[in-house]
């Protein structure tokens, strides 16, 4: 993906968007080498680089660190960075600041907004600046208190259609492409065939318009992972085993051998 015009055309397509998010130099170096389509650089990274038990402590300041590493790793791939905590909900014109702050200090593409109906003036402020906006509904992270924890969403008529309301708000309100987190799958694909923007799903089901999973799930670093996460690798297993030879060779004294050592 180059620009949210590509976003577009894979939606009208029917070809599947790959997001993947990260927050790290050397992984979003691997991404853009594995030709995914669009990095996101989630406020997860508290999370996951962190160890904080929600997103909501992560800073703006963080958010711009972790883009500028992700942009320098991969720099022709497109890149959404999310907007933390606080740092939009205050008022439109904060927000547009904030947004502006992202794109210029991180070169990212595109900045994303959890919410629905009550983020919809803010979206259009940011948009109309010329700043391209990701929506997120269904599970919002950033709400996890006012849900009562991390949890599926939509699973009641009326949680379902608030979620299709929101949706087309944001659509609405000038997002290219809406995130879709942790909902039926049926009502995933009704909102992917409702929208014109394409929908990216996290624990949305198989019909949405394409697919996003953070790295380290994937790769396998933690043992307990949503059901929704599907381990590409056992990554945590392997580096253990790499760790443990180091180890024993080093107090062997295999290593360092003649080819590691300067003469």
């Amino acid at each position: 993906m180059k620009n949210i015009f590509d976003f577009f055309k894979a939606k009208e397509e029917k070809r599947k968007i790959t997001m993947i998010s990260t927050y790290e130099y050397w992984s979003a170096k691997i991404c853009e080498e594995a030709g995914i389509d669009c990095i996101l650089v989630g406020d997860s990274v508290g999370m996951v680089d962190g160890g904080l038990k929600t997103t909501l402590p992560v800073k703006l300041e963080e958010m711009i660190y972790h883009g500028r590493a992700v942009r320098r790793g991969a720099p022709n791939t497109f890149i959404t960075v999310d907007m933390p905590f606080m740092s939009y909900q205050v008022s439109t014109e904060k927000a547009l600041e904030n947004a502006g702050k992202i794109m210029k200090e991180t070169c990212c593409n595109a900045v994303k907004l959890e919410g629905g109906e009550e983020i919809a003036k803010t979206i259009e402020k940011i948009v109309s600046a010329g700043i391209p906006v990701m929506g997120h509904v269904g599970l919002t992270p950033q709400s996890v208190h006012a849900l009562g924890g991390y949890k599926v969403q939509g699973k009641t008529k009326e949680e379902q259609k608030r979620i299709i309301k929101d949706a087309k708000i944001i659509e609405q309100a000038g997002a290219f492409a809406i995130v879709l987190e942790a909902i039926p799958s049926d009502l995933a694909e009704e909102i992917t065939e409702f929208l014109d923007i394409p929908t990216i799903g996290i624990g949305a089901g198989n019909k949405t318009d394409g697919q996003v999973l953070v790295f380290h799930d994937m790769m396998g670093f933690f043992d307990k992972t949503p059901k929704f996460v599907k381990k590409y690798v056992e990554g945590k297993k392997l580096f253990i085993e790499a760790l443990t030879q180091f180890k024993k060779e080093t107090q062997s004294g295999v290593f360092p051998g003649e080819e590691h050592t300067y003469q």
